[in-house]
């Protein structure tokens, strides 16, 4: 295959939704309210977990860079967007396209496995409360989340040189509103198989595994948590445990569906649909899941926001 491309020299055409100029405008409105409060709650994840002492535990640990990885992901894509949704200009130049399609790769990679860091956190507070300081302790809880970035962009690394180097025979109109690897390959004018073998057994590394893992360690929380006698402990933990499998299904459930297709099947609507979804909507959950069904964090919310007036009811 020849090394050269022939779009370094130029733009891609990001098509997005200019079919239906209606409905950009309504969209434009929709994503730009979304991005703003994505901002205003991950920011505020952040903010009540590093200023609140109640909240220095391993488990917000966690979810602070959760969220951190949240605002990177979304603000890789939802920017460039708007851009386009909010004028006749839809071009994004290959460098940008570029960055866009490193940072995807390499946000999307590492918030998969740090899911499962999580899980594992859950796993030891359930299964082994004695040994839970000793165990996940601040050197550990580091290391898990420097090895879940470090394989993030070593996964984006690897695809992101090959897929944008594919031929593409003078096509620059890519049909989707940002740089994703998928609708990259399918542009290509050559065929490949290979890489799209390489991305199926990448994916299986760092989206599937990491899932696999999280069930199993679900399944002995499960047990472990119907041998709680007390009935508020076993409320507790399935709180606890059911913010994060919510997120998990709400993540996943869209990544696999969009990378572990044979050929990457699914119709272009379904692609941008799916895409908006995991880009936009559940880093606007996450911080809604966490909030809404954890008393600590709303707790947490309440002290920062009223002060001492509220800490002695606590």
């Amino acid at each position: 295959m020849d090394g050269t491309n022939e779009n370094t020299q130029g733009n891609f055409i990001l098509l997005g939704f200019s079919d239906s100029p209606h409905l950009e405008r309504i969209l434009f409105v929709v994503i730009l309210i979304a991005y703003l409060l994505t901002l205003v709650g991950n920011t505020t994840i952040i903010l009540v977990s590093r200023l609140d002492p109640h909240l220095h535990t391993p488990m917000y640990f966690f979810l602070t860079h959760l969220s951190l990885l949240d605002l990177s992901f979304t603000s890789s894509s939802i920017p460039q967007l708007l851009y386009n949704l909010n004028g006749r200009d839809k071009t994004i130049g290959y460098t940008g396209c570029a960055i866009q399609l490193f940072l995807f790769l390499g946000l999307g990679g590492a918030e998969c496995l740090l899911l499962a860091v999580m899980a594992y956190d859950r796993f030891v507070a359930v299964c082994k409360p004695l040994h839970y300081v000793v165990i996940m302790n601040p050197r550990l809880c580091m290391g898990l989340v420097l090895v879940a970035c470090g394989c993030g962009v070593a996964n984006s690394l690897a695809m992101s040189p090959v897929t944008l180097h594919l031929p593409h025979c003078g096509h620059h109109s890519v049909d989707h509103f940002l740089c994703e690897m998928p609708v990259l390959i399918q542009m290509a004018c050559v065929n490949t198989a290979a890489i799209e073998g390489t991305v199926f057994v990448l994916t299986v590394g760092i989206v599937l595994s990491p899932l696999m893992f999280i069930l199993v360690s679900y399944s002995y929380i499960v047990k472990a948590v119907l041998h709680i006698q007390s009935s508020s402990g076993r409320h507790k933990a399935f709180n606890t445990c059911g913010s994060h499998l919510t997120v998990v299904s709400l993540f996943y459930g869209n990544i696999i569906y969009m990378y572990m297709q044979p050929g990457n099947s699914s119709s272009q609507d379904q692609g941008k649909s799916l895409t908006l979804f995991y880009n936009i909507v559940t880093p606007l959950l996450n911080p809604l899941i966490y909030t809404l069904r954890n008393k600590q964090v709303k707790g947490a919310l309440r002290r920062l926001l009223l002060g001492n007036r509220e800490v002695g009811k606590d």
